[in-house]
């Protein structure tokens, strides 16, 4: 198959967090199975030197790169706001280029490449899927023009689709209550990447200076209202002031900050809390170094509002380290009372399960030990052919489709 793949942000640009991880991986297994696959995506700055793995050159609307076999091209931009880009390009490719391709996926809402693409799959009669990716529901952040953008552009592109991708039983739920036909979607879980080389353990501790003693709680993702860091560094705070480990114990807080007044205002809360001289804010972490930080952690904290999936969390368990997520986190299922522990959204909740995981050593031996068991129901495999069959699924329907307008 021929299979074009649309994406807000597309590898090497991590710090758009995990959809970039998503699609990137998806896009390889397929390549690996056999089918011809293209990415388009705005151009966020591209260099050659960003991506050594990738085979480079310019072409006619942008940057053009191959990776085992997984064509990417990165598209002029003439500006942007926030994830929305305005790329020209994308107009010229989908009317020459779009009915080269057998299936299209739409990843992700509120941007212009999506609707412009199932605008002509729809004209050219190519079947399309869509990935919300988490974004159906507005929750934070220009809610306003999120619904607008819906009223004008999301409800064609929505409705047009041959099948909506959920991630989670909890994201299928919200595109039933949004009004999405419960057969229309299908689940069709992330997997997680295993690293072929786990850094040592001691590695991050070292460079950080955090004592092989303490114990250490992680947070690694976006620094983003959604995600709800200063919660976690509430809850950090509570579970210190009783904990005999209290005194030696860190806190590390990785990760892009899109809003730099948000960072600024979760620093400010490590201050006021009186935690702040053990709070390490470090930044975004990529390949080895994020690999190290999940190796050295005691426990990974996911206190996110909303999360369609928590690839983070997977990558955690993949270290081997338990993890403590909210219940509203579409993971939480896979590892809840397995290689983690499934907490309310709220200070208290996450602060009680800090407690077990840090102090109670059997359940904290218990948790560990069934990392390696989740993780092997994590591959990415499974995903892989299930997208394989869906989008064939949607040839063949489309196919008949193509029958029925050809005899009337």
């Amino acid at each position: 198959m021929k299979i074009l793949k649309t994406a807000q942000a597309y590898y090497p640009f991590q710090e758009k967090g995990g959809p970039v991880v998503k699609v990137r991986a998806i896009a390889l297994g397929l390549a690996q199975r056999g089918h011809s696959v293209t990415i388009l995506t705005p151009d966020w700055g591209f260099q050659p030197s960003m991506a050594p793995t990738m085979a480079a050159e310019k072409c006619r609307w942008g940057w053009c790169t191959r990776e085992q076999g997984v064509n990417a091209i990165f598209l002029r931009g003439a500006g942007h706001y926030r994830a929305l880009s305005l790329n020209p390009g994308m107009l010229s490719f989908s009317r020459r280029a779009l009915r080269d391709f057998d299936v299209v996926h739409v990843y992700g809402l509120y941007d212009l490449l999506g609707p412009t693409a199932a605008f002509f799959c729809r004209r050219n009669h190519i079947p399309y899927v869509m990935e919300p990716m988490g974004m159906f529901r507005p929750i934070v952040r220009n809610i306003g023009l999120k619904k607008v953008y819906r009223q004008l552009l999301g409800k064609r592109l929505l409705d047009g689709a041959y099948r909506l991708i959920a991630t989670s039983d909890q994201e299928k739920r919200e595109l039933i209550e949004g009004g999405i036909e419960s057969a229309r979607i299908i689940v069709r879980r992330n997997g997680v990447e295993v690293p072929s080389f786990i850094p040592e353990h001691g590695t991050f501790r070292k460079e950080w200076q955090i004592p092989s003693q303490a114990k250490m709680v992680l947070f690694l993702g976006r620094l983003e209202l959604k995600k709800s860091p200063e919660l976690l560094l509430e809850a950090f705070a509570q579970w210190r002031e009783t904990s005999q480990f209290g005194a030696s114990s860190i806190l590390v807080i990785a990760g892009p900050g899109q809003d730099s007044g948000y960072s600024a205002r979760l620093k400010c809360s490590a201050s006021s809390l009186r935690i702040a001289h053990v709070v390490r804010f470090t930044g975004p972490l990529y390949e080895e170094r994020k690999w190290s930080a999940y190796r050295d952690a005691d426990v990974f904290v996911l206190p996110s509002q909303n999360e369609n999936f928590g690839n983070c969390a997977a990558e955690a368990i993949a270290c081997g380290t338990p993890v403590i997520v909210t219940d509203q986190c579409g993971i939480a299922p896979l590892v809840a009372d397995r290689a983690g522990l499934v907490v309310s959204h709220d200070s208290a909740s996450i602060a009680r399960a800090l407690k077990t995981a840090l102090e109670d050593e059997t359940a904290a031996a218990r948790l560990r030990s069934a990392c390696p068991a989740v993780v092997e129901k994590l591959s990415w495999d499974e995903p892989i052919l299930e997208m394989v069959k869906i989008y064939c699924e949607a040839l063949t329907e489309n196919s008949e489709q193509g029958s029925v307008r050809q005899t009337v």
